[in-house]
């Protein structure tokens, strides 16, 4: 996840009516650990390179699930080219990049919510101006 200036950057998806908002992610594949497989996935989903900067959260479902801090290091937010952008064949809903102002994590649905809970905790008591 990048954390910038108070913002951060979620994924919001529109699927069957719903509207609902996730961190940037996916599956870990071959030979990746979760730090490489959130590399790619920032590459895939969002059109930048990251850093990892640490762990912020693992959380049990389907699997443990690493949610990393990260600084971008190459790119621009909001350029991922990945499947779920791209192939109109898809039927899981509409994906968009957005930055959303941390402080109003509490007030939308965020999945999962006790990693949106762990952003709240960081902005108040950790400098991530440079994330």
């Amino acid at each position: 996840m990048i954390v910038k200036d108070d913002r951060v950057v979620l994924i919001k998806r529109t699927r069957d009516g719903e509207v609902y908002y996730v961190f940037p992610g996916g599956g870990i594949e071959a030979g990746e650990t979760a730090e490489t497989a959130a590399e790619r996935e920032a590459f895939e989903e969002l059109g930048v390179r990251v850093s990892i900067r640490e762990l912020l959260k693992e959380v049990e479902y389907n699997g443990t699930q690493s949610f990393f801090l990260a600084e971008v290091i190459e790119g621009e937010i909001g350029t991922g080219a990945g499947e779920e952008f791209t192939d109109p064949a898809r039927t899981r809903g509409k994906y968009e990049v957005v930055w959303m102002s941390v402080d109003r994590l509490d007030g939308i649905d965020v999945r999962p919510r006790e990693v949106a809970e762990a952003v709240l905790v960081p902005v108040t008591h950790r400098n991530l101006s440079n994330s």
